[in-house]
């Protein structure tokens, strides 16, 4: 067996740490009157450098590294290029978004930085305490960057209610720490999941899974957890909002995966049930609150709670199947998401001139590139075939079926006609040709920057290939859903084999 160097098993996070600090250093040398646009250029340039960092990675023997801490798997190296991908795109929305005249640019787009370390790190860790830190790092960042916006006063609003809510659920995620260690007395989890079905206090391991949940379904915006959502994605910048709500919640769902499937599968009949219950709340309460809505932002945020609600059904599949659908449905989810923050962002403007979905009236006759990608990533979300959307619920439904949660499947299909509602309305909106004499339907033309140009054409293609090909990335998927797994308890390291897809 090669021995490989540690530090390759961690080489994504080591390169955002480096770009991030150089940022820093670069900003403070600069002298006030120089614009800081240009760091966000090094700060994509060295997120492109993590995302090939992580497919890099395949090369590399599945193992773990830093006495059994991280790992390198197939399911870490989705997650990476997935949460990579996501924040190259939410840096470029920023660099044509941001002001110029922002002198804190240069805190920006490190802190954008710094939080996807967090999030990257989630993804691999496989050490309970590590788990925590990783989510810290990417909490304090998010939470700063909700409220980049000081001077309006929904900004510190936004940061403080995310910062509140969010410190209590990290509290709860700690105690079930702390209580799964009182009943094993390890916080690796490949040992946890080989010691806690014969743990002697089986109340504590319960307690423990409970407590978990709460500060992951938090993270993931799933109700009755979500009211902090809509308030924050309001009140953040739009480019924030592109990052809010797909790269940390891809972490979140990654960490979920293995909570549930790697270190309690022993508990299936506790959880399944209980994921059941709040996937139909966060589908339900997500669409009937999103139809009453008339700001963009908050519409979108509550379509994000009952996103939530429909990857979550998949997690009523036993094994890989589920695993894989949900992993699946996370990446479609992201690609058009932040499509459709992207365009919102290119026609609202960074201080949301243009908030409500009246606004956005004869967006389609303005400027027809943004109307028509607005529609297109609409369709998406409706999950319209030939979208990543609609083969992300598909899978979703269809690992629901096979779980034998039929019922959640019907309840899906029946939250996706409701979702049709106001996903159609907002699109009809687009496409209205505006009145006679209407100053209101005629703001002035948007204009599509190289950068934001850039990451619209990554999300629609991710979004189209997603929904016409989606072959590679869903057997990527069922890759990573085989190696989530514990190894035997007397195995440390997993043994050297290829990371790349079975044939």
């Amino acid at each position: 067996m090669t021995q490989v160097p540690a530090i390759y098993r961690i080489l994504p996070e080591v390169i955002l740490t480096l770009t991030g600090v150089a940022i820093m250093l670069i900003d403070a040398s600069l002298p006030a009157h120089w614009r800081r646009r240009n760091l966000g250029w090094i700060a994509a340039v060295g997120t492109t450098l993590a995302l090939w960092a992580s497919i890099w990675q395949l090369s590399l023997p599945e193992g773990t590294a830093f006495f059994a801490t991280v790992e390198t798997s197939v399911f870490t190296v989705f997650f990476h290029v997935l949460i990579c991908a996501i924040v190259l795109v939410a840096l470029l929305l920023s660099l044509d978004s941001l002001p110029e005249a922002n002198p804190h640019q240069g805190e920006f787009y490190a802190l954008v930085l710094f939080g996807a370390v967090g999030m990257c790190l989630l993804t691999s860790a496989i050490e309970l305490l590590l788990v925590f830190i990783a989510l810290e790092i990417s909490s304090i960042s998010t939470y700063i960057l909700a409220g980049f916006r000081k001077q309006t006063g929904r900004g510190p609003e936004a940061a403080i209610k995310y910062f509140l809510l969010g410190s209590f659920a990290t509290a709860f995620f700690l105690y079930g720490i702390a209580l799964i260690f009182g009943a094993t007395g390890t916080t690796q989890i490949y040992e946890i999941a080989h010691l806690a079905p014969t743990a002697q206090n089986h109340s504590l391991v319960v307690a423990a899974l409970a407590l978990m949940l709460v500060g992951i379904l938090f993270k993931v915006s799933a109700a009755p957890l979500h009211i902090w959502t809509p308030d924050v994605y309001e009140g953040a910048p739009l480019p924030v909002v592109a990052l809010l709500s797909t790269a940390p919640k891809a972490a979140a769902f990654a960490l979920l995966l293995r909570v549930v499937y790697e270190i309690f599968p022993s508990l299936h009949a506790l959880w399944a049930p209980l994921l059941w219950i709040v996937a139909v709340l966060s589908m339900t309460v997500g669409n009937f609150a999103a139809l009453r809505q008339q700001n963009v932002k908050r519409m979108l945020a509550y379509s994000s709670i009952a996103h939530a609600g429909y990857l979550l059904a998949a997690f009523a599949a036993i094994g890989s199947v589920g695993i894989a659908a949900a992993s699946f449905y996370t990446a479609a989810y992201a690609a058009m998401n932040v499509g459709i923050f992207a365009v919102v962002a290119v026609v609202s403007g960074y201080g949301d001139e243009l908030p409500l979905i009246s606004d956005f009236r004869g967006l389609i006759y303005r400027s027809p590139l943004l109307g028509s990608l607005l529609i297109f990533f609409l369709v998406s979300l409706t999950g319209i075939p030939f979208t990543g959307g609609f083969f992300g619920k598909f899978y979703a439904f269809s690992a629901a079926v096979d779980g034998g949660a039929i019922a959640l499947a019907i309840i899906g299909l029946l939250n996706s006609g409701l979702a049709a509602g106001y996903y159609l309305r907002f699109a009809l909106v687009a496409a209205k040709r505006p009145e006679a004499g209407d100053v209101k339907a005629e703001p002035p033309k948007p204009r599509v920057g190289i950068a934001v140009g850039a990451a619209l054409a990554f999300a629609v293609i991710a979004t189209l290939l997603l929904g016409i090909v989606p072959n590679a990335v869903l057997h990527a998927a069922q890759s990573g859903a085989h190696t989530l797994q514990a190894p035997p308890l007397t195995q440390v390291d997993p043994p050297a084999v290829p990371l790349q897809s079975p044939q």
